[in-house]
């Protein structure tokens, strides 16, 4: 199994990029990885690390497309880019069944339509992040950014993806909600009412509505909504954890009797932070185009692209893409 990494998109780029393909080589023996950038920067980083050098490809690509460009402009411009030459050996190259990547989100997303294209029936792709619940299940949230605005057959769409990809992971029967201002069925705008019809009337297993206080609580596997909402509320989320741990740990240091206290908690408290950092739980699919893509966050260090990189592992020996293509197919 092959999987393209662009190994010069993100904050800590190539050095972590690289650092944690490296890893996830070691941790899965039938992985082939193709690296994707300049080739003599990453032959340098390699150099000081542990690797399987027979399931390693490189790819050069001398240019990187940075976060403040036009993403349509430069996909389309910048052929020698790290994104788009990434983006060409998985259209072309039928062995390659997944990109991973941490740079320009608008560039991943823009050159995942324009070079791989759309599944068969899939009105709109959605950018799908996984977000940890109390239950510690995990939550997926679609969508989150690609589409700002959606008629309700994108809102079905979203959901019937996100079952498959819970069910590629291990979840059997998955519960979608639809995120909304109330639980109650009148609830929401038009395009909100007309989608809960249709997600009701199909065969996945629709729950109702669920408000964004609830989105965490862990009552559904999926939660469907327009790219706009979904933004708003996974910052919101990702703005109050910062927050509440900034404030906790203020709190902790702010007296004597304060740090003893702390000291007896101190592992729960840590254990209570990982759970809830973005940065381990690896990347957001981006869900209906023809191969498996996972954006990373912008600031993705090397554990979290390993744990990208086993993401789009599991999901392509799962057979995603096909399963979604079916449960489209026999809606």
């Amino acid at each position: 199994m092959k999987i393209v990494v662009d190994a010069f998109g993100g904050d800590y780029a190539p050095q972590e990029i690289v650092a944690g393909a490296a890893k996830a080589l070691q941790q899965n023996p039938d992985l082939k990885l193709v690296l994707v950038g300049d080739k003599d920067k990453i032959t340098e980083i390699l150099s000081s690390l542990v690797f399987v050098s027979d399931r390693l490809e490189i790819v050069h690509a001398p240019d990187v497309i940075s976060m403040d460009e036009v993403p349509t402009v430069a996909i389309r411009t910048k052929k020698t880019s790290s994104i788009v030459v990434a983006y060409d050996y998985l259209r072309e190259n039928e062995d390659a069944v997944a990109m991973v990547g941490a740079g320009s989100t608008g560039a991943t997303l823009t050159g995942a339509v324009l070079k791989l294209g759309r599944i068969k029936n899939i009105s709109r792709p959605a950018l799908a992040p996984i977000l940890p619940t109390v239950n510690d299940r995990g939550v997926m949230l679609l969508d989150s950014g690609a589409n700002a605005d959606c008629k309700p057959e994108n809102l079905l769409h979203f959901g019937i993806m996100g079952s498959e990809y819970m069910k590629a992971m291990g979840i059997k029967n998955p519960k979608i909600g639809l995120l909304n201002i109330g639980v109650e069925e009148e609830k929401g705008s038009e395009t909100v009412k007309e989608a809960f019809k249709l997600l009701k009337s199909s065969k996945l297993n629709f729950v109702g509505n669920v408000e964004a206080r609830d989105v965490l609580r862990g009552n559904v596997d999926v939660v469907v909504c327009d790219g706009f909402s979904g933004n708003v509320c996974l910052k919101s989320i990702e703005g109050a954890s910062e927050i509440l741990f900034g404030e906790i740990k203020s709190a902790a240091s702010s007296s004597f009797k304060a740090k003893i206290g702390a000291l007896f908690l101190k592992g729960k408290l840590k254990k209570l932070k990982n759970k809830y950092d973005h940065k381990k739980i690896g990347g957001a699919p981006l869900l209906g185009v023809s191969k498996i893509v996972i954006k990373c966050h912008g600031n993705s260090k090397a554990d979290s692209i390993a744990t990208a990189i086993n993401q789009a592992y599991t999901l392509a020996k799962n057979q995603l893409i096909q399963k979604v293509t079916s449960a489209v197919e026999n809606l």
